[in-house]
């Protein structure tokens, strides 16, 4: 395994494991209260109840993907699609890392560990690998 590809894969690595912390806590801290206040209310339609844990771990599930994806580049593709797994995932794990910051105004691990994936992904998706 070239140096690459360990970049690569450990931009995964990194970004399937940020997901499951992320998806521990927002379910404890977002999805529990939220429909806490649901049953509170009593006239949020079904729908909405059934809808609102889903679209809250969406990120959760899309970097947790696309983590696993990372890796899989890292070990199978070549470097086209490697260069195409890059963007796609980096492209989530930018915007993940950018609200991350802005929401917390910098004080969570959060938007560091993605950025360090960022980085990672730019090393493992470059001319010399795979």
């Amino acid at each position: 395994m070239v140096w690459q590809d360990a970049a690569l894969a450990m931009a995964g690595v990194i970004g399937s494991g940020v997901a499951v912390v992320h998806g521990v806590l927002t379910q404890r801290l977002m999805v529990r209260p939220v429909e806490a206040l649901f049953v509170a209310n009593g006239r949020i339609a079904a729908p909405v109840r059934r809808l609102v844990p889903g679209l809250l771990h969406f990120s959760t599930f899309n970097w947790f993907l696309g983590g696993l994806a990372l890796i899989a580049a890292a070990l199978w593709f070549e470097h086209d699609a490697r260069l195409a797994t890059g963007l796609l995932v980096g492209s989530s794990y930018l915007y993940g890392a950018l609200g991350n910051l802005w929401g917390t105004r910098g004080r969570h691990p959060g938007w560091m560990l993605m950025a360090v994936a960022l980085v990672l992904i730019g090393l493992g998706v470059g001319k010399s690998g795979g």
